[in-house]
């Protein structure tokens, strides 16, 4: 691993000093050498990792890994160096004309100092590239850096992969399920070729499944011909033809061609064709990389009549997903769910007896590890097997205290590790570093998509791509982990877009593990002794840095930190941050930090700071300093108003201000806007705007920050109709849209919007006097929400035809008795209707909303039994009532009941209430 994180940052130095080269007047000769020495070792590095030396597995050869420590090291060095004569530059440059002169010989010290600084790393550059040098010349150097790259790890996994062929199935614990459906799929009776591909994590156990399956008798009777092939990762596909070719000779007692290894491409395609002809074959592809493996291995596989099957494990969904054909389909691995882990772990822990586990007290430290593993088959079976020799509790705790240590040193766990490098060391380099980015969250913290994306931008983690934003860069990036099983999705929004993500708490080990030996990133936690923390944090320089505990100053003394993530409720002091002048990202979300300290605004590289969900009243009054900031999120904080001169932050791309009416005693009032602060228009890169208050120079102007995809305001008065309306039809790439009215009986006059090609997510609050002319238009829409319209036409002929449509609610909406809908909605999957005051009749006619998951009826005591039709909607999974009259309830309450039958296909039902003692909630469903 360790090249990646140095080539990237060789690779962006490279392309910093040709940007400031002007700016670096007076250094160019230090320049010029630097450049080409980064240059060699940047090309050296490549090449190393393409032959196997990256850094992560035992192949790797002590010289190598000491060349790039110290080629990390100095990596850094350069960085900082370069960020802070930026600082210097900036400073000089935003000085008044009249003030220059006065501050030129600050401005000249500064830049000697560099170049004394750069000269200093030149030396240093030289000294490692003679080094490099003096062992490339020597006759051992291939030997000593650049071992073959099927040596070591790789090629024991794919030992480990193949005895899987030889497990006893009384040893496996929770596949009887997914091996029937499985043998099902592969004994189907169509007659073309199909691929099942089975895809997971590794280490979850689809090459134990697969081997299962395919030495299961059902299997072999039903195919004439079987192979196993277990991919190398670099694999030569005429070695995977002959491997083929033997395995299919070898389960035939055939004697293999004796010219085998002497055949080409083309005859071991023809050897393969003119064998697999006229027979029904199996073939299992074990561990698949790419999808160019199918593009080069399918003309030899013949697809014929006879119902041939190709089943192939992968960790990544890319090649899960192909599309390998008509009929072909994939599974995706479940893990272990909790009983099914203990017992595999007691099996290998306790194989004698699980009376010893009982007897000793050692459940219950046991089930705390097994918890650990989070249902992983490979770490459960591997980890219970070195604890099987451990027969005392202290020796058990022990291990659940150092379990990081173990898992990059015990020799038992070598297999857990190996296999999680290897999905590790597949990830191109940009990927590799956002992966380890995540590793500085706590063990299993939801880490959200937007917050994830907007810190790696702040870190220049997202390489450019012509006419591409970062954001879908880095999307794409988020896309790739998961798709890899590098992260897990735990949380997708309603439009099926993940929305939060965790790390398995085995890959986030060794992610952390990695991410300390790179002085990449870093964790102050309870498990971190102070002293030696501070030891670290000083002599070894982390980068990136989570504080998870609470913090003194004199407990962390590092001054090139990049990011500082707070992920703790205790007090913090803000001592810490003067040293930190380095700082690019500073995330203090759900923090107990109540006031900011004014050196904030001297963090000249500062592009994100989040302050969500904290204390903090107000920004210092130096804000606009901060030049370079992207990002700030004040969501839920305390802040109701932004310091003046923000419109001077011109690289600002999203504003987060929302927050919510913690003491309203309406429904109305529960979002407060932010007030607006002068010449806040003249951010032109804005692209976030959430959420302020209308007033009326923001509404006039608004027009003027093209960029914007998300608005929201509130506080909207019916005079802003037509600006507002002129504004928005400037903007192009609204793709969110929010407008609250200042009351519920203030009309909210958008008539005359036409802009509206865009918008995905419209929320409108405030009264409608008719419905908007243009909601059919809305042809991209997918979440409409109108709260208060009291609109007295029906708004549902307006929309039903949206082809996008997916989420919607209606909040006191419509004023009318009978909500009706026809055809229509074919993409609906969350219905809201909610304090229809004059509401007495829904009516579903069949075939609209055939894909309706989710409804919620919330106070609209008027209706009195279920929507009809409703028994229609057989894909309805929830149905939440909540507030509504006891007559509803009545009707569809057990069986017997009047209604019953109509909702007797609905998975969920719930009935929210309200007594005298609270509220309550209880399921109707069967």
């Amino acid at each position: 691993m360790a090249s990646a994180t140095v080539d990237f940052g060789i690779g962006r130095i490279l392309s910093v000093l040709e940007n400031e080269t002007l700016l670096l007047s007076g250094v160019h000769g230090e320049i010029d050498k630097m450049k080409k020495e980064l240059l060699i070792m940047k090309s050296f590095l490549e090449d190393t990792h393409k032959h196997g030396g990256n850094g992560s597995t035992t192949t790797t050869t002590q010289l190598f890994q000491t060349f790039v420590a110290n080629t990390r090291d100095l990596a850094y060095q350069i960085e900082d160096i370069l960020d802070e004569f930026g600082y210097h530059i900036h400073g000089y440059r935003s000085c008044a004309k009249i003030w220059r002169a006065f501050h030129f010989p600050r401005y000249m010290w500064a830049r000697h100092s560099i170049a004394q600084k750069l000269g200093m790393v030149n030396v240093m550059i030289q000294s490692i590239s003679d080094s490099m040098k003096r062992y490339y010349h020597s006759e051992n150097y291939q030997a000593a850096l650049l071992p073959p790259i099927d040596d070591g790890d790789a090629k024991w996994v794919n030992n480990i992969s193949e005895s899987s062929l030889f497990f006893s199935e009384n040893s496996l614990v929770g596949i009887d399920a997914p091996k029937g459906k499985l043998i099902g799929r592969l004994l189907s009776p169509e007659p073309q070729r199909i691929v099942v591909a089975v895809v997971g994590m590794g280490g979850s156990g689809k090459t134990t499944l697969s081997a299962n399956i395919f030495k299961s008798q059902s299997v072999r009777r039903h195919f004439e011909s079987y192979a196993w092939v277990t991919i190398s990762k670099s694999y030569v596909i005429e070695d995977v033809f002959r491997t083929m070719i033997k395995e299919f000779y070898k389960e035939a007692d055939t004697q293999i061609p004796a010219e085998l290894y002497s055949l080409g491409y083309r005859e071991l395609v023809e050897k393969l064709v003119e064998y697999l002809q006229s027979k029904r074959y199996i073939v299992v592809l074990d561990d698949v990389w790419t999808t160019g493996l199918w593009r080069e291995i399918s003309i030899a596989l013949p697809d014929g009549i006879y119902g041939s099957r190709v089943m192939m494990t992968t960790r990544d969904m890319n090649v899960a997903s192909f599309p390998y054909g008509i009929g072909s389909t994939k599974h995706e691995i479940e893990l272990l769910k909790e009983d099914e882990a203990w017992v595999l772990f007691s099996n290998k822990a306790f194989p004698a007896s699980l009376e010893q586990c009982r007897t000793q007290n050692l459940e219950p430290i046991a089930r705390k590890l097994v918890e650990r593993c989070q249902g992983l088959p490979l770490a459960i079976a591997s980890l219970g097997s070195m604890m099987s020799t451990k027969k005392f509790e202290s020796e058990w705790k022990k291990v659940y205290s150092t379990l990081n240590w173990e898992l990059n040193n015990n020799h038992e766990l070598k297999i857990v590790r190996s296999i999680m490098f290897l999905s590790f060391n597949d990830l191109p380099y940009p990927l590799k570093r956002c992966f380890l980015y995540c590793s500085l969250f706590p063990v299993n913290y939801r880490m959200k998509r937007k917050r994830l994306i907007r810190m790696w931008m702040a870190q220049r983690f997202v390489e450019p791509i012509r006419g591409v934003k970062a954001e879908e860069v880095a999307d794409s990036y988020l896309n790739e982990l998961v798709y890899r099983n590098m992260l897990q999705v735990i949380l997708w929004n309603p439009f099926g877009r993940p929305k939060a993500f965790k790390m398995h708490d085995v890959i986030w080990e060794i992610a952390l593990s990695v991410s300390k030996l790179e002085r990449f990133c870093d964790v102050y936690n309870d498990d971190s002794d102070g002293d030696d923390a501070a030891e670290t944090m000083e002599n070894y320089g982390s980068r990136h840095l989570c504080i998870q505990k609470e913090m003194t100053p004199d407990s962390i003394r590092a001054t090139n930190l990049h990011s500082l993530l707070v992920c703790s409720s205790a007090k913090h002091k803000m001592e810490l941050l003067p040293s930190l002048n380095l700082l690019r990202a500073l995330d203090l979300e759900d923090s107990s930090i109540s006031k900011l300290p004014d050196c904030l605004v001297t963090m000249f590289n500062l592009k994100y700071l989040n302050l969500s969900k904290t204390q903090v009243k107000e920004l210092p009054k130096n804000f606009h300093k901060l030049v370079n900031l992207e990002t700030l999120n004040t969501k839920h904080s305390k802040i109701e108003e932004l310091p003046l001169g923000m419109w001077k932050l011109k690289k600002l791309r999203y504003l987060i201000t929302f927050r919510r009416n913690e003491g309203h005693d309406s429904n109305w009032n529960y979002v407060l806007g932010t007030r607006v602060v002068p010449k806040i228009w003249q951010l032109k890169d804005l692209q976030v705007m959430d959420c302020f208050n209308a007033e009326d120079e923001l509404i006039k102007n608004l027009g003027c920050m093209t960029q914007l995809t998300r608005i929201s305001l509130v506080m909207v008065r019916r005079e802003h109709g037509r600006d507002l309306c002129d504004s928005l039809n400037k903007i192009k790439r609204i793709r969110f849209l929010s407008l609250t009215s200042i009351d519920e009986e203030e009309p909210l006059e958008i008539d005359d919007l036409i802009a509206t090609a865009s918008i995905e997510k419209l929320f409108l609050a405030g009264k409608l006097e008719r419905v908007p002319s243009w909601f059919n238009t809305l042809q991209n829409l997918t979440y409409l929400g109108l709260r208060g319209s009291q609109l007295q036409e029906n708004a549902i002929l307006s929309i039903q035809t949206l082809p996008r449509l997916v989420w919607l609610s209606f909040y006191n909406a419509y004023m009318g008795p009978r909500l009706r809908f026809a055809q229509g909605f074919q993409n609906l999957k969350i219905l809201e209707i909610v304090q229809m005051k004059h509401l007495t009749e829904v009516v579903i006619e069949d075939g609209a909303m055939f894909e309706l998951q989710k409804l919620y009826v919330r106070a609209c005591r008027g209706l009195e039994y279920v929507p009809r039709g409703i028994e229609n909607l057989i894909n309805l999974q929830e149905l939440h009532l909540i507030h509504v009259s006891n007559q509803l309830v009545e009707r569809i309450r057990g069986e017997g009941s009047v209604d019953r039958s109509r909702v007797k296909h609905i998975p969920a039902i719930k009935h929210y209430f309200r007594t005298d003692n609270g509220s309550f909630y209880v399921s109707l469903s069967s």
